[in-house]
Order: structure tokens, then sequence, then C-alpha cells
């Protein structure tokens, strides 16, 4: 009995902790737009996520394209400025709040 009580409980705590990891990186998405990004895209994330639809954004993400494409709408930002590691937040980010979606971003 101890055991299917501690099995019950690895799965509901695994269920419901699910949704917070995913939505991290989102979070962390906005942040780094707000903090390195915004001033250089002189756009708000709304904007910026806007200019494509999630399919789009999905497509140029896939291709690799993702990092070449925000330079071309941020054109003052300069290579090196976003570390390797906030590019797929930034992605989320800009997949979640892009054209499409239900969703609007608060910066």
């Amino acid at each position: 009995m101890k055991k299917l009580i501690s099995v019950i409980t690895i799965v509901a705590v695994s269920m419901m902790s699910t949704p917070t990891i995913a939505s991290a990186s989102l979070a962390k998405g906005q942040k780094i737009y707000k903090k390195k990004l915004r001033k250089y895209c002189r756009i708000s994330g709304v904007r910026f996520a806007r200019t494509h639809t999630q399919d789009e954004w999905e497509e140029i993400w896939d291709d690799g394209n993702f990092e070449k494409e925000t330079y071309k709408i941020c054109p003052k930002l300069k290579k090196g400025k976003i570390k390797k590691s906030w590019w797929k937040h930034i992605y989320e980010f800009a997949y979640e709040y892009g054209k499409g979606g239900s969703h609007v971003p608060k910066c």
C-alpha cells in the first residue's frame, strides 16, 4: 500500500511541475527580451513577436534562421550580445506571442 501511495505521489508531483518547467523558458525569454533586446530593437515585445505568425516562427527556428531573423528585426543589435543559451528562450517567447497566439506579453 505504501508503494502505491509513493507511486501516485510521484506521478502527481511530476504532472503538476511540468507546466512550470515549460513556462520557465517562456518567462526567461520575455525577461531577456525586455532587458537585452528591446533597447536595440526599439519595438515592444508584442511588436517583435507579432512580426511573424507562430507557424512562421516555428519554420524559422526549424530552418536554423531564428538568430538571423532577429538581427533583421533588430538591426542595431550587435552580434555576440545575446548568449547562445538564451536563443531558445527568446524563440519560446516569440513563438508563444506570435500572430495567431491568444496571449499578449507584458513588455
